[in-house]
């Protein structure tokens, strides 16, 4: 099975799902508790909420398989991204809530993390930076936003409730200052609250890719399960919900179009 699809778009815009995989290989399946195999931890639904990105010009790039197989949005490295708070992980053995994925005895060691990297990881970050690089040769800049999808409450996490949209650019530093108050203003718009940097500041993805002196700006949104779906297993997707929420999310990928043709003529 293939670890990623990709969908070219005709705008310099791409959209990348890291964490909307559900897919377990059979040799891994077998070796997690009931709990992990329900993939409590899954960004569900963003192909169905972003389906209109396409309408936009956007090219799309999503996960096939779990973040329990491997995390997309981790360093290889599997560097803290957060120092000091909880750690996730690249091949993650808990949940969000501290409970084991996997059974007494079957968790990966070192050699098996190594080969999840090289089947699962790299092909997904390999099509990643070359569509970037396709995208820039095409307009001389790509856009790079990084969807991404939790529970508002996860208190091992963080304290308290999450704003609804939650902007990350780790401080600016991964792509120009205006993009990302063009997205925030957007965010901003509907009858949700948005914030910029503040509990996410994007993951290795947008750390990664964003190098605006390069022309390369990347831009990540954490939203919260329930303003899209239902938040309790089985995780079901509300449309009526999603439909009042994708004019917000709409607008925030036209601003990033608007602010590139603004800024770059094109």
């Amino acid at each position: 099975m293939q670890v990623r699809k990709l969908f070219q778009g005709s705008t310099p815009l791409l959209v990348s799902i890291p964490h909307m995989g559900t897919y377990l290989p059979a040799d891994i399946k077998q070796r997690l508790t009931p709990l992990g195999r329900t993939l409590p931890d899954t960004d569900w639904h963003l192909d169905q909420l972003y389906d209109f990105a396409p309408a936009l010009g956007a090219g799309v790039l999503m996960s096939t398989h779990s973040r329990y197989v491997v995390d997309l949005n981790r360093a290889q490295e599997d560097t803290d991204l957060y120092p000091g708070q909880v750690k996730t992980g690249l091949c993650p053995l808990q949940t969000f809530d501290g409970e084991d994925i996997y059974a007494e005895g079957e968790t990966p060691d070192d050699i098996e993390k190594i080969n999840r990297i090289a089947a699962y990881w790299l092909p997904y970050h390999e099509a990643l930076a070359a569509e970037i690089a396709r995208i820039k040769s095409v307009f001389g800049y790509a856009i790079l936003y990084d969807a991404h999808s939790i529970r508002a409450e996860v208190p091992r996490l963080f304290d308290g409730r999450l704003w609804d949209l939650n902007l990350g650019t780790a401080h600016d530093s991964t792509c120009d200052a205006a993009m990302s108050q063009a997205a925030l203003a957007a965010a901003a718009s509907g009858d949700y609250s948005a914030v910029l940097n503040k509990r996410f500041v994007g993951g290795h993805i947008t750390r990664h890719y964003g190098r605006p002196a390069e022309n390369v700006h990347a831009i990540q949104m954490e939203l919260t399960w329930d303003l899209y779906m239902d938040a309790g297993a089985p995780y079901h997707y509300r449309a009526d919900k999603a439909d009042q929420l994708k004019p917000v999310l709409r607008a925030v990928l036209q601003s990033l179009l608007d602010w590139g043709r603004s800024r770059y003529g094109a």
